[in-house]
């Protein structure tokens, strides 16, 4: 059960048509300071207008306007005086729906495309280049704008890639302003917004906060909630947000499953409750994550078996923590660290593929005995680490590269072992201790050190033959995780840290480099 939306006056509405980044351009809504809200295209247009939203806009998304059961808006939504922003598919739903002509020609544009603005004075792109790189993803085109409407650019093969109707507040592009690759998305993002809708930018992650603590308080009562604290910043915010709201009626539980990383326990206790105050309590589980995780090589089977034994040991926390209460203290909520991404690659969402399970989202059991409070559920990692600092956390937890929830039982391809998991421990130890000393940690996102157990190669240490296992240095760049880039690392550092493994870690005679993108491939190997 998702955590209880907070109040939203002000809010713009951002309609999901099935499109992956939704939650992107809501990103960015918010990045213009101004408060957003997903809403699903199956929602009825008096639904949403009855949240009085400041304005709304349309997402992309996957299907032709034209094709059977393809997501549609009603017209009413155009002629209701709110502000509409139309993005990809949903500015050709706006054009059809108007009276404007939507053709599939078979002149498709994928990725960087060269964008001519006609209409240099325009609401959207006044202040822009005449000539600008946009990032497009469509198959049919706009032919001919709807009446009233004023075409604004054009591309080399679609004749209407704007439109915009002033006196309407009727705005439409056929490109995805949200994404970096279009130049300045952005700013024409923001003249909708501060112009054509007429919005004070305001909102800030303080809102968040406020928002959030109330809610929580609301929805807790007098009753008692305990948190999976792992050590990474997502629960971290997670606990500190909620202890903001409820105090004493939180209590984290941190479960060492022996999934962690090197001194990790140690980390826990000390930073996080000397920032915060929080009650913690310790639950040692190593052996029992061992034993379930025996033989299991599947990674969507070790998903599901991390996310089951967490349950079952928080539910095993729950009864004793209950027993300590005072009475009329139940304690009825689990709060965790959940982001949009992972519910994004878990399936959730319209239109949404599932990538893969996360602990969190998809590997819950059906008899979960927790109501789940997620105040981060809407958020991107980037914008958890500016509610982090403002909450006041130290920035060895604000901005710890971020760590799967399932641990390095995902970072070992092959089944788990205590001795696998030793030796990964000491891999990525000394990974992350060079990257620190060249100054690295902000540079890089991410850098998942991953052990291919069941693959073996041939080496030659101290003038034997070896056959050791290979060692993956995942290091990328990312925004907020929805897409990535593999960093490019100094040869000096990865030379180092090859180096220093290959000679201290034992049973490794290898170390590898991955330099793929997210897409095609996850950040996480599993």
């Amino acid at each position: 059960m998702p955590a209880v939306p907070p109040a939203a006056p002000d809010a713009v509405l951002v309609v999901d048509f099935g499109a992956q980044y939704a939650q992107l351009i809501a990103r960015r809504v918010r990045e213009a300071r101004v408060y957003s809200e997903i809403v699903p295209s199956t929602m009825p247009v008096a639904e949403m207008l009855a949240k009085n939203p400041k304005a709304i806009i349309l997402s992309g998304g996957p299907s032709s306007v034209y094709a059977e059961g393809a997501p549609s808006v009603d017209r009413a939504l155009f002629e209701a005086g709110v502000p509409v922003f139309g993005m990809c598919y949903g500015f050709q739903l706006m054009a059809t729906a108007l009276g404007g002509t939507v053709d599939n020609t078979g002149s498709r544009e994928y990725g960087r495309t060269a964008l001519h603005v006609s209409q240099a004075d325009s609401t959207l792109f006044g202040g822009t280049p005449d000539e600008q790189q946009v990032w497009m993803s469509h198959g049919d085109a706009c032919s001919a704008a709807p009446e009233g409407f004023t075409v604004t650019a054009s591309t080399d093969v679609v004749p209407v890639a704007a439109f915009e109707n002033d006196e309407k507040k009727l705005f439409g592009v056929q490109h995805h302003p949200e994404v970096m690759h279009s130049t300045h998305g952005q700013q024409v993002l923001e003249h909708f917004l501060y112009r054509g809708a007429g919005i004070e930018p305001t909102w800030t992650t303080g809102n968040v906060i406020e928002e959030q603590v109330a809610a929580i308080r609301e929805r807790v009562g007098s009753s008692r909630a305990i948190c999976g604290l792992s050590g990474g910043v997502d629960s971290a915010v997670a606990a500190a947000l909620v202890q903001k709201a409820i105090g004493s009626q939180l209590t984290c539980v941190y479960v060492d499953h022996g999934l962690m990383r090197k001194g990790e326990t140690e980390q826990v206790e000390k930073d996080f409750v000397a920032a915060t105050g929080v009650q913690l309590k310790v639950v040692d589980a190593q052996e029992r994550f061992l034993a379930a995780l025996a033989g299991v090589s599947d990674p969507e089977q070790k998903r599901k078996i991390i996310g089951r034994e967490f349950i079952r040991v928080f539910e095993q926390a729950q009864a004793e923590i209950i027993a300590e209460a005072e009475p009329g203290e139940p304690v009825e909520f689990l709060v965790q660290g959940t982001l949009y991404p992972d519910v994004v690659e878990s399936g959730g969402g319209s239109g949404t593929a599932n990538i893969k399970s996360h602990h969190n989202v998809g590997g819950l059991p059906e008899d979960l005995e927790f109501s789940l409070i997620e105040p981060l559920r809407q958020l991107f990692k980037d914008e958890v680490r500016m509610v982090g600092q403002e909450l006041g956390l130290p920035d060895e937890i604000v901005h710890r590269q971020p760590f799967p929830g399932p641990g390095l039982g995902i970072r070992i391809v092959g089944d788990i072992t205590r001795e696998r998991l030793d030796l990964l421990r000491e891999a990525d130890a000394i990974a992350r201790e060079e990257l620190t000393a060249a100054g690295l940690d902000r540079d890089i996102w991410q850098c998942p050190v991953v052990l291919l157990a069941d693959v073996r190669s041939v080496g030659v240490q101290g003038d034997g033959r070896t056959y050791g296992h290979p060692i993956v240095l995942r290091p990328v760049s990312s925004e907020d995780a929805m897409t990535a880039d593999w960093t490019r690392m100094p040869y000096d550092v990865l030379a180092k840290i090859s180096t220093r493994i290959t000679n201290e870690v034992p049973d490794v005679n290898r170390v590898v480099l991955d330099v793929t993108s997210k897409p095609p491939g996850t950040i996480e190997w599993e």
